[in-house]
């Protein structure tokens, strides 16, 4: 297998290539989970892997509770499909928790206040109530819980990862919070290892060719538990150039001149450690932290970053512009008028493509 074989498979393992489900839940299972901090750009990064998809029929999903968003990894939100919920925060938790500790520390937030908050939070939202970080912030109060800035956004954050509280459906653009134990049937439940090796395999299944340390970065879990996960999945490795990746299949696709607008924080570029393979040397170009793939909007051609896009929603239209790190061929500008055209297809707007570079 060849480096490009990686970004190949990797492309059909992500449904970038070939988009083959139509259903959010399916889509959102398959890749284990979805970092979602910027909710429009996860609709995106979901949009483009489905078939027939826009950002309502995304939006109408999350508002049903098919995909939930909540801390699971890391920490920072993600989506997560209902069914996977219960073993992936049972699995995850404890890691997250301990990433919060120092700054719950420097909050003054210890066992006893996450308990009381806790218990009104959940109070609050029983029956079915949906309420906003406002909502919660005043029944929180009335519980006799001071909770503001971030201390408000830990106490949530901690019910989160406790499994009491998810998503609930978008109230305009602000989101509400649900009981996780009304919003989701009785989920199943893995002892450890069993939940180790699943979510390796899906990982590897949905994300592969990836090395160890592109799945200990992308679950959050040490890089013995890591290991353990994937030694126990039946999964098969390589090494390539001195890097030893796991994979589900060595098959790969032939890599096409297709172009991607990957949104900040999408699958294809976070969800990896090592990132050498998306920078194509002969472009001689070195990524600052601002244009380094995970943090921005990419351009992607023949799987690898060729570009930056922003976007501006103006009345009638959105606006992309582009800038580009090289000069493409004339088959990458037409890939790069398609993608817009798909992603224009996507919130339901014409398109209005400027180029530069």
């Amino acid at each position: 297998m060849r480096p490009v074989d990686v970004l190949s498979l990797r492309l059909a393992n992500q449904h970038l290539a070939a988009p083959s489900l139509a259903d959010p839940t399916e889509l959102v299972a398959h890749l284990g989970a979805v970092q979602a901090q910027d909710y429009g750009a996860a609709s995106w990064a979901l949009g483009q892997r489905l078939r027939g998809a826009s950002e309502g029929s995304l939006e109408r999903a999350f508002a049903a509770g098919a995909i939930l968003r909540t801390h699971a990894l890391r920490p920072t939100w993600h989506f997560a499909a209902p069914a996977a919920i219960g073993w992936l925060l049972a699995l995850t938790g404890p890691r997250v928790r301990l990433a919060m500790s120092y700054q719950d520390r420097r909050l003054g937030l210890d066992e006893p206040h996450f308990a009381r908050s806790n218990d009104a939070i959940v109070r609050a939202l029983a029956g079915g109530q949906h309420l906003t970080r406002v909502g919660l912030e005043a029944a929180l109060g009335r519980a006799g819980v001071a909770a503001n800035g971030q201390t408000l956004g830990h106490l949530l954050m901690r019910a989160e990862v406790d499994g009491l509280i998810c998503s609930g459906p978008r109230r305009g653009k602000q989101f509400t919070y649900a009981q996780l134990a009304e919003r989701v049937p009785p989920a199943r439940r893995l002892d450890r290892d069993a939940a180790l090796a699943e979510l390796a395999r899906r990982y590897v299944v949905s994300h592969g060719p990836a090395t160890l340390r592109d799945f200990a970065w992308w679950s959050g879990l040490t890089v013995t538990e890591a290991r353990r996960g994937l030694e126990s999945a039946g999964l098969a490795r390589e090494t390539i150039d001195a890097l030893t990746y796991w994979h589900a299949s060595a098959a790969p696709p032939p890599m096409r001149e297709r172009a991607y607008l990957l949104p900040n924080y999408d699958e294809y570029t976070v969800a990896y450690r090592d990132r050498d393979l998306y920078y194509d040397p002969a472009l001689g170009w070195t990524p600052d932290r601002r244009d380094d793939a995970p943090f921005g909007n990419v351009i992607l051609l023949g799987g690898r970053v060729a570009g930056v896009w922003k976007r501006a929603l103006g009345r009638s239209a959105v606006a992309v512009e582009a800038r580009w790190f090289g000069t493409p061929s004339d088959g990458g500008r037409r890939a790069l008028a398609a993608a817009a055209e798909a992603y224009g297809a996507f919130l339901g707007r014409p398109v209005e493509l400027a180029v530069a570079g």
